[in-house]
């Protein structure tokens, strides 16, 4: 008789705590794949608000956007599944074609983490290029291009950036001379130009180019798109 007493008030006090809380939604956050456009896409794929960015890895513009709008972006709208968010290289340097590559050789579910190190240190790996001398740039300039993307990639110190998330030496030299990996790049930024996306970073939603190029100015838009 005492362990069913027991077995009655533990009962009787479920059902004084009232109904069991809900079970969280889903967190669509941790969703990341490549998509057939060329770019990484965060969230779920089937939201009834689709944004993809076009921006670049070098583009100040672009790094202003990661610090201000991403997490927000992340947190409000792409975790509950109303928006999905896809980035798009957009190359408009030699420098960047490094820094894409070695981005995208650390996979999907490493891309957004990596590229927000990259945005950070922007100034920095930048400063380092800017730093060379005469000789060394026109040297770099000489070079035929897999021997030029691999001296900009160890100039700007993004090889030991890459390594933290898993790349290592010798896979980052694997992915810098990938001829592929570079071809798809440029036809990426070919289809980009072709249908009329010249600069970083150029956001569109549900298909429709915006003209925001910050967060204040894009997230009334696509507060309006998800409808509230």
């Amino acid at each position: 008789m005492r362990s069913a007493a027991l077995g009655l008030t533990a009962v009787a006090a479920l059902l004084a705590s009232g109904p069991a809380a809900a079970a969280p939604s889903r967190d669509w956050s941790h969703m990341v794949a490549e998509t057939p456009d060329g770019g990484f896409r965060v969230g779920n794929p089937a939201a009834k608000v689709r944004l993809v960015e076009y921006g670049s890895l070098a583009c100040p513009h672009c790094r202003h956007f990661e610090e201000t709008g991403y997490k927000p972006l992340i947190a409000n709208y792409v975790r509950t599944g109303r928006v999905s968010y896809e980035f798009r290289n957009l190359l408009i340097s030699a420098p960047d074609v490094s820094a894409t590559l070695l981005t995208r050789c650390a996979g999907a579910a490493k891309f957004f983490p990596m590229a927000e190190v990259v945005f950070a240190t922007q100034p920095d790996w930048e400063k380092r290029i800017a730093d060379l001398s005469d000789a060394d740039k026109a040297a770099i300039d000489a070079m035929p291009n897999q021997q030029q993307i691999l001296r900009l990639a160890s100039v700007t110190g993004l090889v030991a950036v890459a390594a933290r998330f898993g790349v290592t030496p010798a896979r980052a030299r694997q992915c810098l001379i990938d001829a592929k990996a570079l071809q798809h790049l440029l036809d990426v930024d070919k289809a980009a130009n072709d249908h009329g996306v010249t600069h970083t970073p150029t956001f569109i939603i549900n298909g429709k180019v915006s003209e925001a190029a910050t967060w204040d100015d894009l997230e009334p838009e696509i507060k309006s798109a998800v409808g509230g």
